[in-house]
């Protein structure tokens, strides 16, 4: 064998790939699996993560014939794959069992005959229990589904650690419904077969933040409260709320992103280093994080470190945007917010007295997601006393999305005779830096589930802990009779949000 056969050999050893399992998608015919879980699946085909014995399962209400449901699954691969994507998908494609069972979430027949299709794939392809139930129904269902899997005794298998429900967000609607939740989820399966998904973990910009931070040296000693002078997340988003109107109007800005992603990220990029890498120690750290955090629970310090708005009309003349209580589905007098600006203490060790400054909305300027750490300024500059007030501060800028990467902002010196600093970039870009395509995040998460990696899923703890810190920020405006303050579209919210910084001498970074 040459070198080139040896290495294609390690390679394919090394390919992370499924084991054989069936996948059962509740919602099958629904709107997220259509968009994002059938994409992802047919490109974890593609690129040979999955076995030929791996079954593709739907149930859902819509009436639809195994053959249908075949197609469905199919029938955009030629459209959106390469030819070498096309040839994998052939070879799996044929040998993979698709099945679908059509009737309602709450009948025990729909169970019962799901049960049977499972059987058959444990004698004909190998499956020996090993399922994967995945939740792309409407959150109210979700306890539902997990009893009734529960009395079909489908919750149960010979394979350790199967089976597995995957869940997607939003894990309740408060931290009360998310204990309630839970309660239904738990009387069916342990808490090491949940997998609670945000999508948002997945991206390979936001697992960087690990290897920032626990895979090099250089970053560790500097990471903390005596050289960090402050953290800024900015989850900003172009776009308004489109067909998603109806639904957004009950959910608002803190349950949509701040609740789940921003809690999420802000924790990882945070915590203390974990004893290992064991998923189990890296949700440890994690949770510790957000449990430091310091609740908004005084009416005095939500009035002073807690910002809402909603946008209204912007734009120009030619690109006139609605306002958000124009929107379809959207209450002509809806008080529910699209922007939020935080100011967060975290009362621990590490970061006491650093400010972490969070803001996020729709119908912002640009679509961004961002981490800031800005470094204290230092202490004396006697070669350069009339730079001291101008210069702006060192800082590290985490890119999530779009242009992921990640930038250090420094001082340098400008070419000529007269000594002048400016702030430089040293800027490293994942797309030029990693010319090879990477997972979509959904691709990553359904690959977890099936190989039983926790690492990226949130657990338990961390959904009701998160939802302790925003909750009584939700009660306090809901029972506030002040009105919601309002911001142009295509600006960056309100002015309260400028205000609430600039009262510390400081100023959101400039995007």
């Amino acid at each position: 064998m040459d070198d080139g056969a040896v290495n294609e050999a390690a390679h394919d050893d090394a390919v992370r790939r499924a084991p054989v399992c069936a996948l059962v998608i509740f919602g099958a015919s629904g709107d997220l699996t259509e968009r994002k879980l059938l994409p992802a699946i047919r490109q974890l085909a593609a690129r040979h993560r999955l076995r030929p014995e791996f079954a593709l399962i739907g149930v859902a209400r819509t009436a639809m014939s195994d053959a249908e449901w075949a197609d469905k699954c199919l029938s955009e691969e030629a459209a959106q794959a390469p030819a070498q994507a096309q040839a994998r998908a052939t070879e799996w494609a044929p040998k993979a069992s698709f099945r679908y069972i059509s009737g309602g979430y709450d009948d025990p027949d729909t169970y019962h005959r799901l049960g049977e299709v499972l059987a058959d794939c444990d004698r004909t392809l190998g499956t020996a229990g090993q399922h994967v139930f995945y939740l792309a129904t409407p959150p109210r269902l979700f306890g539902t589904i997990a009893l009734q899997l529960g009395r079909s005794s489908l919750n149960v298998s010979t394979a350790k650690d199967w089976p597995r429900l995957v869940i997607e967000k939003p894990f309740g609607w408060d931290e009360p419904s998310a204990r309630s939740l839970y309660s239904d989820i738990a009387a069916s399966f342990t808490e090491s077969q949940i997998f609670r998904i945000d999508h948002y973990l997945a991206k390979d910009t936001v697992q960087n933040l690990l290897a920032l931070r626990f895979a090099n040296s250089i970053f560790e000693p500097i990471w903390n409260r005596t050289w960090v002078d402050n953290v800024q997340i900015t989850v900003a988003e172009t776009l308004g709320v489109g067909s998603r109107g109806g639904f957004y109007d009950t959910t608002g800005a803190v349950r949509d992103i701040v609740q789940n992603h921003v809690l999420q990220v802000l924790s990882l990029f945070l915590m203390e280093p974990p004893t290992s890498f064991h998923p189990e120690a890296i949700r440890d750290e994690k949770v510790k994080l957000l449990r430091a955090i310091r609740p908004l629970t005084d009416p005095d310090v939500i009035a002073r470190d807690a910002v809402r708005g909603q946008y209204t009309r912007g734009g120009t003349r030619d690109n006139l945007i609605v306002s958000y209580r124009e929107e379809e589905g959207v209450d002509p007098l809806s008080a529910t917010e699209t922007f939020v600006a935080l100011r967060l203490h975290i009362d621990n060790w590490r970061w006491t007295d650093v400010p972490v400054y969070v803001r996020t909305g729709k119908r912002l300027p640009r679509r961004t997601t961002e981490l800031v750490m800005e470094f204290r300024r230092p202490p004396h500059l006697p070669l350069f006393p009339a730079e001291a007030t101008t210069l702006a501060p060192d800082a590290l800028v985490a890119r999530v999305q779009p242009n992921e990467g990640i930038s250090l902002r420094f001082g340098a010196k400008v070419p000529g005779h007269e000594f002048r600093l400016r702030k430089a970039s040293m800027d490293f870009s994942y797309s030029e830096g990693y010319g090879q395509s990477r997972d979509d995040a959904y691709e990553r998460v359904i690959l977890d589930a099936l190989v039983g990696d926790a690492t990226l899923f949130i657990r338990a703890d961390e959904v009701t802990r998160s939802w302790r810190i925003v909750d009584p920020l939700l009660a306090y405006w809901d029972q506030s009779p002040d009105p919601i303050p309002l911001y142009h579209a295509a600006t960056w919210g309100p002015q309260e949000a400028t205000q609430l910084i600039q009262r510390d001498g400081r100023q959101w970074r400039n995007l």
